[in-house]
């Protein structure tokens, strides 16, 4: 590997005088392919955050276009998902939910817009909070569950740890691995590599995309989230894209293995089985879903209530959301800016589609950093 001492060494994650080394390198890399843009993708919003507040792309070179795919939970919850949530919410039982998952748009209405017609929806911290509330209630309690594997294991283990019998979870966990297939299956996608979630991968381990880069002979390079984390995992992908070389990179040791956790992975499958669903605006996506398995179907709200889902879409009233392109920004083939309700009639405080919602959005993170602006002079 090219300039190994460099990204060897004892990383201090934000020294400004490694972050200009490896700018100098990753700019070097990138034009010595010889050709523009040199498409790369990550799929972790937090990936984003970090890129967005630490200025990263006003240093990036102008021939490397780093694109946000599939990585925020909140926006690929399909409006369906959603819909199921509102749906029960005005049937009775309390929903307990992440604060992201509250101004998600459903077809009809989101879960706040339910609230404030006098439904039960509270804001929790942890599906642990949600089973202490449930104890502490006579009420049915859904914890409506969002979120990759790392959240889905969490999940998992109040769930076999046994919660009260007033407790339920309406799942909209999803799994990251399957998407990553369809966006490079897509036929105008423009990824040539791919920065995988260092956190996801602490517990699946990064062998988990070995087979992924064997079929699509395209390199998957494990990152962390500091500053010198996302340079050094770009640098290694770039290089690798370079040379023509498929391959899984760990850039990220001090945390992940090659087999993960297998502890967490046994209870994940214990409890889940992946099963194909829609993730909003992308596409169908074939055991990417996390559903519980036929064991806690007790514990399964879908199995437990009749969520009357004909009265809520009967009442469904035109929407700007048609005009919404968050499935093109996931999918990483547009970008916020051509969006034409994008910093208009969609912002955070008035979310059209659900990449404005969450904090790890594409939108709210590029409205919130001031987005793909140019920050600064770059070579």
């Amino acid at each position: 590997m090219a300039d190994q001492d460099l990204l060897a060494g004892a990383l201090r994650f934000r020294d400004p005088a490694t972050a200009r080394l490896m700018t100098a390198l990753l700019t070097r890399l990138v034009r010595e392919i010889g050709r523009a843009p040199v498409s790369v993708m990550h799929v972790c919003g937090s990936h984003e955050q970090a890129i967005a507040k630490y200025g990263l792309r006003a240093v990036f070179p102008r021939e490397l276009d780093v694109i946000m795919g599939p990585g925020c939970p909140v926006c690929v919850t399909d409006m369906p998902e959603v819909d199921e949530a509102v749906a029960l919410a005005q049937q009775g039982p309390r929903i307990l939910t992440y604060g992201d998952m509250l101004r998600v748009p459903g077809s009809a209405k989101s879960l706040a817009d339910a609230k404030a017609e006098g439904a039960s929806v509270d804001v929790v911290y942890s599906v642990a909070q949600a089973v202490r509330i449930a104890r502490e209630s006579d009420e049915q309690c859904v914890f409506f569950a969002s979120g990759f594997e790392t959240t889905a294991i969490a999940t998992a283990a109040v769930i076999e740890a046994g919660p009260p019998v007033n407790f339920s979870v309406l799942s909209a966990h999803k799994y990251i691995p399957p998407v990553m297939e369809i966006v490079a299956e897509m036929p105008e996608t423009r990824v040539e590599g791919f920065l995988a979630a260092g956190h996801a991968a602490t517990v699946t381990g990064w062998g988990i995309f070995e087979r992924f880069v064997q079929r699509h002979e395209m390199p998957v390079v494990v990152a962390g989230f500091e500053p010198l984390d996302i340079l050094a995992g770009l640098v290694r992908l770039v290089e690798l894209i370079r040379d023509r070389r498929a391959e899984v990179a760990n850039m990220y040791p001090r945390c992940v293995t090659r087999e993960g956790n297998r502890n967490a992975q046994r209870l994940l499958w214990r409890v889940f089985k992946p099963t194909g669903g829609r993730w909003r605006g992308i596409a169908h996506v074939p055991n990417g879903n996390l559903r519980l398995r036929d064991e806690y179907a007790h514990l399964d709200a879908r199995k437990r209530f009749r969520i009357d889902l004909e009265r809520l879409w009967d009442l469904a009233p035109p929407s700007l959301a048609q005009s919404c392109i968050c499935g093109e920004i996931m999918a990483g083939v547009a970008s916020p800016n051509a969006c034409p309700l994008f910093g208009r009639q969609c912002v955070p405080e008035n979310p059209v589609g659900a990449c404005m919602v969450s904090s790890e959005g594409t939108c709210r993170i590029w409205h919130e950093y001031g987005g793909h602006l140019d920050l600064g002079a770059r070579e």
